[in-house]
């Protein structure tokens, strides 16, 4: 069986890459994080070969759009969250995705709970790929002021680059 299942994600991932960016409500940090990599994505021309979504831990706000000043501060500098809505994690994305990247410890926790065993290697912390930051978790900037949303984006924009850079790296052959 679980031959069975790793056959069925390596000839899945000669397709593509897919990318999973989960935070708690999938308002402020995660979405900002799948408009941010979709960009850069889309910047380097692979978006028909890395696949971009978002999602909560939790189902506190299933199909809002992006918290307002997440938009605002993500359209400042050029990304669009509009578009995104708002939806749970499921255990089926464990099998859909490749890199399940929660924002902090909390909801690794959550992911790792719902994970099946044979999956918990593609469950990390987004903050993994911008090693230079000081810090290794995205903070939530739900109930703090403007500042906080712009901290959030420098991050997400820091470890979507090493995302991408990773991305590239490991998967050579697909790209």
């Amino acid at each position: 069986m679980l031959s069975k299942i790793f056959r069925r994600h390596k000839e899945k991932e000669l397709l593509m890459v897919n990318v999973l960016f989960v935070c708690m409500g999938n308002i402020c940090r995660s979405p900002t994080a799948e408009g941010v990599f979709a960009k850069h994505v889309m910047d380097a021309g692979l978006q028909k070969k890395i696949g971009v979504d978002s999602a909560g831990t939790h189902a506190y706000h299933i199909g809002e759009t992006p918290d307002p000043r997440s938009q605002k501060i993500a359209l400042a500098r050029g990304f669009d969250l509009s578009s995104l809505r708002a939806r749970r994690a499921i255990v089926e994305d464990f099998d859909k995705f490749d890199y399940v990247l929660a924002m902090d410890n909390d909801n690794k926790r959550h992911l790792a709970a719902l994970a099946p065993s044979d999956s918990q290697q593609h469950l990390r912390l987004f903050m993994e790929f911008a090693p230079h930051a000081d810090v290794t978790e995205v903070p939530d900037p739900y109930y703090g002021g403007p500042l906080g949303f712009e901290r959030v984006l420098d991050l997400i924009e820091a470890a979507s680059e090493g995302l991408l850079q990773e991305i590239k790296k490991r998967h050579e052959l697909l790209l």
